[in-house]
C-alpha cells in the first residue's frame, strides 16, 4: 500500500483504488472541493438520492436522464459522480477520454446487481425477435445486450415510440416494466428483477399514514410493486415528483421513493411539509444503502487523490454506447 501525506489528509490508496483516510476535523471540505473542481476542472455530479450535503456541493443535481445528458455534455476533464457504480460506467462510456471518479467503488446497485449479464443474454436468446429496452440502471454488459436504453422519465415515450407489433422485452426492472405495460397497454416480456428500495414500502403503513394526514398526496416512482402505485395520486421519475410537488396546490406529500429527493423537495418548496412512505419494517430500508456509502469525505478525497477512477474495455464501451445514444437521440426528439 502507497501512503500519500497532503495537507491535513491522509490517504492509504490499495491496488483497488480504496481510500483509508484521516481527515482534520477542522478542514472545510466544501471550501476544499470548490478549490479541486477549479484547480482540476472537475465537475461534481450527484443523484437525488445522495445525502444532503453532497446534493448541495454538487455542479448539477439529477435523475438517471439528467445525469447522463449532463455527463455528455461536459467540458470538464474530471467527472466526479456521486451516485452508483452504473451511474459512473455510464459517464464513462459517454466520456471515453475523460477521468471519472466514484467516491466509492463499492457503491453498488441491487436492481443492476439482480440482471447478471451472462443469464440475461440466455434469457435474451429465448425471444429473438424481440427488442431489448433496459432501464439505465444496469450494468454496461447488460446495456451492451440492448437495443435501447431508457430511464422511468422517457421509458413511456420510448415504448410509445416503437410499432405495436414490435415484440419487446424490458428489463432489468419488473415493476417499472409492469407500470409502462399498463399505461401503453403493451405485453413486454419481463425480466424479473426490482429495486430492493422501491419494493419495501408498506401498503398497509401508507393506508394508515394518508388516514392521519388525510390531505396529503401519495407520490410514488415506478419502481414502486402495483399495491403501493395503486394509492398513488400521481407516479413519475425523481425528477418529475420533483416537479410535481413545486407546482401542485397540495401542501402535504407522502413520497414513495429514496428518501434523498426530500431534500430538494424541501428546498424547492418549503412551506409545503413532505413525509417518507413507511416501509414495512423498522430499518431504515427507504435509504438506498449503496447511494449513501457516499460521502462528502469520500468525494474530497476521490478528487484530490483521483482514484477510484472508471475504467472500460473499449469493445464493450462501444457496445454499450449505442443504445445510450438511441435513448439520448430519442429524448432530444421527445423534448426531454
Amino acid at each position: 500500500m502507497n501512503e500519500v501525506l497532503v495537507g491535513a489528509a491522509k490517504a492509504e490508496v490499495d491496488k483497488k483504488g480504496f481510500l483509508d483516510l484521516e481527515l482534520d476535523p477542522e478542514l472545510d471540505l466544501f471550501a476544499e472541493i470548490e478549490r479541486l473542481k477549479k484547480q482540476k476542472n472537475a465537475i461534481v455530479l450527484a443523484h437525488y438520492y445522495q445525502e444532503p450535503d453532497i446534493q448541495d456541493v454538487a455542479d448539477y443535481i439529477g435523475d438517471s436522464l439528467g445525469l447522463a445528458q449532463k455527463a455528455e455534455a461536459t467540458n470538464a476533464d474530471m467527472i466526479v459522480f456521486a451516485g452508483v457504480h452504473f451511474m459512473a460506467e455510464t459517464a464513462k462510456i459517454l466520456n471515453p477520454t475523460k477521468k471519472v471518479v466514484i467516491p466509492d467503488l463499492l457503491a453498488g446497485c441491487s436492481l443492476s446487481d439482480s440482471c447478471p449479464p451472462p443469464l440475461f443474454e440466455q434469457f435474451k436468446k429465448q425471444y429473438p425477435d424481440h427488442l431489448v429496452i433496459s432501464y439505465i440502471n444496469c450494468s454496461a454488459g447488460i446495456k451492451a445486450l440492448s437495443d435501447i436504453i431508457c430511464t422511468s422519465s422517457n421509458a413511456q415515450k420510448i415504448v410509445e415510440s416503437l410499432p405495436p407489433e414490435q415484440k419487446i422485452i424490458f428489463a432489468p426492472d419488473k415493476n417499472l416494466g409492469a407500470y409502462i405495460n399498463k399505461v401503453t397497454g403493451r405485453n413486454m416480456v419481463l425480466w424479473n428483477g426490482a429495486c430492493m428500495v422501491h419494493e419495501i414500502f408498506s401498503v398497509e403503513k401508507i393506508t394508515k399514514l394518508k388516514m392521519r394526514h388525510s390531505n396529503a398526496k401519495v407520490i410514488a416512482h415506478p419502481e414502486c410493486e402495483e399495491p403501493v402505485l395503486r394509492l398513488a395520486d400521481f407516479i413519475g421519475s425523481t425528477t418529475q415528483l420533483l416537479k410535481y410537488s413545486m407546482t401542485d396546490s397540495s401542501n402535504e406529500y407522502i413520497v414513495a421513493t429514496e428518501t434523498g429527493i426530500l431534500h430538494q423537495m424541501m428546498k424547492s418548496s418549503p412551506q409545503k411539509t413532505f413525509i417518507p412512505a413507511p416501509p414495512n419494517n423498522s430499518c431504515a430500508c427507504n435509504d438506498c444503502p449503496h447511494m449513501k456509502r457516499n460521502t462528502l469525505e469520500k468525494i474530497y478525497l476521490c478528487m484530490e487523490y483521483e482514484t477510484p477512477e472508471i475504467m472500460m474495455d473499449e469493445e464493450l464501451r462501444l457496445a454499450a454506447k449505442k443504445p445510450i445514444d438511441k435513448m439520448l437521440e430519442l429524448s432530444a426528439q421527445f423534448g426531454l
